[in-house]
């Protein structure tokens, strides 16, 4: 089933929350009036694209990942995006075109911490290529690159930018660890 474009918008916002939700703050950050944002969580609940996990907050589910094109997350893909690389895989940051820092991220959770320590002119330099999108696309990881895409577009620079793409990366590396440890726990129970 397709999404109007105002459905889509809630989903891509409660997206990129990351986090549980009242419908008041959706309808903030999507720029629409409280009652109808509400009616289109109500509905987007009932197909089954956003749930409740506590009363009065929304999140959305695998099902409204799917239905925004992300593909699932299962143990073995997690394990793949969270795997260290070869030197040749991994992230070299570079502050501009031939002025490399001899500094590289060899996993997502590697590149989060190189995050918090490289120059930021290399984080700005990299945002505006693409490269960080290029490099998590060419981990598996969509959902992440599309994250970053949309960080790119706010046109958010300097500490700010640090932070959330930081912030944003932090999560993931969360987020995709508990799948494979949800999985495991899945498996160990049936032994």
């Amino acid at each position: 089933m397709s999404l109007s474009p105002v459905k889509r918008l809630i989903l891509e916002t409660m997206w990129m929350l990351d986090k549980p939700a009242r419908a008041a703050e959706i309808a903030k950050k999507v720029e629409l009036s409280f009652p109808p944002v509400m009616m289109h969580i109500i509905w987007l609940a009932r197909m089954g694209y956003v749930a409740t996990p506590e009363k009065g907050y929304y999140v959305i589910t695998d099902k409204g990942k799917r239905a925004l094109g992300f593909p699932e997350i299962n143990e073995k893909k997690a394990g793949e995006i969270l795997a260290y690389l070869p030197l040749e895989k991994s992230f070299h940051f570079y502050v501009d075109i031939g002025k490399p820092l001899s500094v590289y991220a060899a996993s997502l959770q590697d590149f989060c911490d190189k995050i918090l320590k490289v120059d930021v002119g290399s984080i700005e330099f990299h945002l505006n290529r693409g490269d960080f999108e290029a490099w998590f696309t060419g981990l598996g990881d969509v959902e992440l690159a599309r994250k970053t895409l949309l960080i790119k577009e706010k046109r958010i620079s300097g500490e700010e930018l640090r932070k959330k793409l930081h912030e944003i990366v932090k999560n993931r590396c969360g987020e995709l660890a508990k799948v494979r440890q949800q999985s495991r726990s899945s498996n160990q129970m049936l032994i």
